[in-house]
């Protein structure tokens, strides 16, 4: 399914898979970690079998890895074809071509020997020039050897999403959050595919927008059901489900799994980046249950619309745990940066008073805790804090990192629908 927020169970499992650093011997990046630049098409990332029915030239296959020392590295290519064929091999600024001979077994082929003159990222590109078969190459792994991997880092798991980064926002102590505010701007060029830019989430539940295919976008709004069931909603007792209250015009709504379980809805909205948009929570508590309401200001029509609202069991407070986050759900493309801007986010409790959240606390998920990928960052710039990921650059903010930006003392003008 599309993605719609953390996948709890997957990243749990992935979390517990052993870390790939070499101190001694080659280093080897698996086949099913590799990107197809600039897309994925004419040929495939297998996460079983690496890369396979490569029968496009107009890609090339990207290897990527962040080298902690400088020093020699050879770089040897596991791989095999279904007929003669000849790929470019680039490393830092070195190339060489190689020929892949018809073969029903990987065989290792050396290829070239460079100097990295510095830590950082360096890439390993594979271009396709001619083949007498139908793909050019299926290519097992990569290896590096020499004194350049010492310490060197790279993924050694299927999961070629990047990182999710997250900002923790801290009302003052003793509030009852009733209402939470917030608003995304998206840099014009930042809204990759496979994109979600969260701007209102708390302990239940989470609020934002996706970017889902070439020609879709959504608002998305979902809150989770008690208890742990991490994947089949049909093994969820009814007493613990979500229940569906009401749900703004055209809005879906239903049920989901696969990341812990609960009520999705989704409205399919074209919004744009460079545009500022405008989310706001609502929280009710009633005995042992919390009803939660969404609703997304548009632009165009200058007025709030509802999402939809949820009655969500055994809850029984106001929002706590208040967070945004920046999250790349798509393996194809998780080479690809992305950032988006989170700001002027205000809280009005359940007496009145609305206050400004002007700090936020830095977090980043299970893939970049086990150190899988080390491209990601936020901070404060340009009045709002920034949140970003992928496209192996150095990483520009740690765990526990805390944010200010100034604050803009005007109290959000909110004049909601009635039914």
């Amino acid at each position: 399914m599309i993605r719609s927020g953390y996948s709890l169970m997957l990243l749990g499992l992935l979390a517990g898979a052993p870390i790939a650093r070499a101190q001694q011997g080659p280093v080897v990046l698996p086949g099913f970690t590799a990107y197809a630049v600039p897309e994925e098409k004419g040929v495939d990332v297998s996460a079983r079998n690496g890369v396979v029915k490569w029968t496009d030239s107009a890609n090339t296959v990207n290897f990527y890895f962040h080298a902690a020392h400088a020093g020699p590295v050879k770089l040897a290519l596991q791989a095999k074809s279904d007929g003669p064929s000849k790929i470019k091999v680039s490393l830092n600024g070195a190339e060489k071509i190689v020929s892949v001979d018809n073969a029903n077994a990987y065989s290792e082929i050396p290829v070239l020997q460079t100097r990295l003159k510095k830590p950082g990222f360096y890439t390993v590109s594979l271009k396709g020039l001619e083949k007498q078969g139908a793909v050019y190459a299926d290519v097992k792994s990569i290896s590096l050897e020499g004194a350049a991997t010492k310490d060197m880092q790279f993924n050694p798991k299927p999961w070629r999403r990047s990182a999710s980064v997250h900002l923790n926002y801290s009302p003052p102590e003793g509030k009852d959050v009733e209402w939470f505010y917030g608003e995304i701007k998206v840099p014009e060029g930042q809204d990759k595919l496979g994109t979600y830019f969260m701007s209102c989430g708390w302990h239940r539940g989470y609020f934002g927008m996706q970017v889902n295919s070439p020609t879709e976008r959504r608002i998305i709004f979902s809150v989770w059901d008690s208890g742990k069931e991490p994947d089949d909603r049909a093994k969820v007792r009814y007493e613990d489900q979500v229940t569906l209250l009401a749900k703004g015009d055209s809005v879906v709504a239903h049920g989901f799994g696969g990341e812990g379980t609960g009520g999705h809805s989704h409205w399919v909205y074209n919004w744009k980046a460079g545009e500022t948009y405008r989310f706001l929570m609502h929280a009710v508590p009633a005995g042992v249950n919390t009803q939660y309401t969404a609703y997304f200001y548009v632009p165009e029509h200058k007025e709030w619309k509802l999402i939809a609202s949820f009655r969500a069991p055994k809850d029984g407070k106001y929002m706590s745990r208040l967070y945004s986050f920046l999250e790349n759900f798509s393996f194809e493309n998780g080479f690809l940066y992305r950032k988006g801007y989170f700001g002027n986010h205000w809280i009005k409790t359940s007496a009145g008073e609305w206050i400004e959240l002007t700090k936020a606390r830095f977090s980043n998920d299970a893939t970049a805790r086990a150190k899988d990928r080390l491209d990601f960052g936020g901070g404060s710039e340009n009045g709002m804090f920034y949140l970003w990921t992928a496209g192996f650059l150095p990483a520009d903010a740690k765990a526990g990192d805390v944010f200010e930006r100034p604050a803009l003392g005007r109290q959000p003008d909110i004049e909601l629908p009635k039914f």
